[in-house]
């Protein structure tokens, strides 16, 4: 962990929903917790920019997860709209290539923290073979985060698997933001291939987490919080 901020306030919520009432309900129990909240790509079409105002109408920050993956020319000019909006992060793919990545950088002008998503948690080497990717994962994600940082990115999205090689090789400026959490006692991977539970993903560097599913399907999101803050202080 780094600095002095608090294992709680480096939890990220992701808001992936389509009901307000839902999403009122999460904003709700958690907001006591935690200051950013995720907004996907589900929330962001059935609600819009309105979300981003609402949550930040409360003194909280939020983290635009669009995964921008386009020609530069179009990915600049949509980073240069979700900055406006005064977000915290803002991610894309690094995929997109290293051309993109610095158009988005230049249109970004620092105002967000812009995060370069590797390979999804939800790919696994064989994932990878099937769409004519012959690295294996982690060589993959290396290849993708030696771009983005190339590109003059500021960070980076990946998976806790890979974190601890990520860290050495990127050093401890790059912000690295692991989602594929899964709590400690049994839970459903979903449609996750590569997990890691919230003290796994801190102890190997990661400076935030992203959970979702975990808690916004809980009956009790405050508990759920409360006891993935109480572990982490063990």
């Amino acid at each position: 962990m780094k600095g002095s901020t608090s294992s709680a306030e480096r939890i990220i919520v992701a808001i992936d929903e389509v009901s307000k009432d839902k999403v009122d309900r999460i904003i709700d129990a958690t907001s006591p917790f935690i200051g950013i909240y995720k907004i996907g790509s589900i929330a962001f079409t059935a609600f819009g920019p309105r979300l981003i105002d609402e949550i930040k109408n409360r003194n909280k920050e939020v983290f635009l997860d669009l995964k921008y993956f386009d020609i530069p020319n179009t990915v600049s000019k949509a980073v240069e709209q979700a900055a406006a909006y005064g977000v915290r992060m803002l991610t894309l793919h690094t995929l997109g290539g290293k051309e993109m990545l610095q158009a988005a950088a230049a249109a970004n002008r620092g105002r967000a923290t812009l995060l370069g998503v590797t390979v999804l948690t939800s790919f696994d080497t064989a994932g990878l073979r099937r769409v004519g990717i012959e690295h294996e994962t982690d060589a993959m994600v290396e290849r993708l985060a030696l771009l983005a940082r190339d590109a003059g990115i500021d960070g980076l999205v990946a998976s806790g698997h890979e974190l601890v090689h990520l860290r050495k090789i990127t050093g401890d400026s790059t912000v690295i933001v692991v989602p594929g959490i899964r709590l400690e006692q049994p839970s459903p991977a979903d449609d996750q291939k590569r997990v890691v539970s919230p003290r796994g993903a801190f102890d190997a560097g990661a400076d935030y987490i992203v959970i979702g599913r975990p808690i916004t399907d809980s009956r009790d999101p405050a508990k759920v919080l409360r006891d993935i803050s109480d572990s982490l202080k063990q």
